[in-house]
C-alpha cells in the first residue's frame, strides 16, 4: 500500500504554515503533492490550522483513493488537470485575503515588480464558475498557461511548482504582489513593466548565472 507517510507530513505541515500566514481560514483551501503517478492531497473539509497527516489522502491521477479514510478536496479535479496538463509537482490553492480581493476587481494583475516574473509576469484571473466543477478547472488551466499561479475570480488563487515549499513560496509571492498592487492602486494607477523591462530584467538574472554570483532574486550576491 503506497501511504507516502513522509509526503503526507509535509502537505500537513504546510497547510499549518499558510495558516499560520493568513493565507487561509478555517478550511478554505487544499494542497497536493504529485510522487509520481500518485498524489497526496488534503481531504475535503480539513481546517489548515490544525490539519493533520491523517487529514491527507493519496490518490491517483484518475482521483481513484488509494490511502486515506477521509474523502479528497472537492477541487481534487483542478490539482488533477494541473499535474496532467503542466507535469508539476505540487500545487496550492488558497482564499487568500489580498489575492482574493484582487480578483473581484481586474482581469489580470499587471507586472508591477519584476519579482513577479517568477510568477510568470502579469498573473491572469480566471472568469468565475462554482467550485468543484470541470468549469471551473478549465478555466484555471487556461489561465496558467506559461504562468505558475493564477487568481479566480471572486475565489480565490492557486500556484503551481517543482516542490511543496516553491509552491508555498509562490503563493506568498503572490500574496504580497497582490497587497502591493492594492496600496499602489490606493494612491493612484500603478506603473508596470512592458515587455522589454521583462526580458531586460530576465536577461540580466541569466547573465549573473552564467557568472555564478546571483541569488533567487536575480540581484547580484
Amino acid at each position: 500500500m503506497r501511504n507516502h507517510e513522509e509526503t503526507r507530513e509535509q502537505v500537513a505541515d504546510a497547510c499549518r504554515k499558510l495558516a499560520s500566514r493568513g493565507l487561509v481560514i478555517a478550511e478554505a483551501g487544499n494542497v497536493s503533492v504529485r510522487v509520481g503517478t500518485d498524489v497526496v492531497v488534503t481531504a475535503t473539509g480539513a481546517r489548515f490550522d490544525g490539519l493533520t497527516a491523517e487529514q491527507v489522502v493519496v490518490v491517483d491521477l484518475e482521483g481513484n483513493r488509494l490511502s486515506g479514510d477521509l474523502e479528497p478536496t472537492s477541487e481534487l479535479g483542478l490539482h488533477l488537470g494541473i499535474y496532467r496538463r503542466f507535469g508539476t509537482s505540487a500545487v496550492v490553492h488558497t482564499h487568500a485575503p489580498m489575492a482574493t480581493a484582487v480578483g473581484l476587481v481586474v482581469d489580470e494583475l499587471p507586472c508591477v515588480h519584476y519579482y513577479m516574473l517568477k510568477l510568470g509576469g502579469t498573473v491572469r484571473v480566471a472568469p468565475y464558475s462554482t467550485w468543484g466543477t470541470r468549469e471551473l478547472a478549465d478555466d484555471v488551466l487556461t489561465a496558467l498557461h506559461d504562468r505558475s499561479a493564477a487568481l479566480m475570480a471572486n475565489h480565490g488563487a492557486v500556484a503551481h511548482a517543482h516542490s511543496l515549499n516553491a509552491a508555498v513560496d509562490q503563493t506568498l509571492l503572490l500574496e504580497w504582489a497582490c497587497a502591493l498592487y492594492w496600496h499602489a492602486s490606493s494612491m493612484g494607477t500603478p506603473r508596470s513593466l512592458d515587455g522589454a523591462q521583462q526580458q531586460a530584467v530576465i536577461e540580466a538574472a541569466l547573465a549573473r548565472m552564467n557568472t555564478g554570483r546571483t541569488d533567487t532574486s536575480g540581484e547580484t550576491s
